[in-house]
């Protein structure tokens, strides 16, 4: 699953003045222990994260997710997406697909 993590501005700029910002983020990082993470700045000018997490189960959203809600009250977005090795596997799927 690609995660992606918005943060507020206002709350992002306090945290780095109280000097909690970073630890913040490597404490819900050390929890989750994404596949990869890479940060951005969001089209909305927000602070971001890209995580990329193995979901076995959709009820571990709350795992992924939760963290940065109650951290920095970020809205979160989670989309599933393929590796190479996934894609290569779907095949049969795009044979089925051919019957439309």
């Amino acid at each position: 699953m690609l995660m992606t993590v918005s943060i507020p501005t206002d709350l992002a700029n306090e945290r780095i003045r109280n000097g909690t910002f970073g630890s913040t983020i490597s404490a819900i990082l050390a929890e989750a222990k994404p596949e990869a993470v890479y940060f951005t700045a969001s089209p909305g000018g927000e602070r971001s994260a890209l995580l990329v997490v193995d979901m076995k189960d959709n009820a571990e959203m709350v795992k992924y997710a939760e963290p940065w809600f109650l951290a920095f009250g970020s809205a979160v977005n989670v989309e599933p997406v393929m590796s190479a090795a996934d894609l290569q596997s779907a095949g049969p799927h795009f044979e089925a697909a051919l019957k439309y």
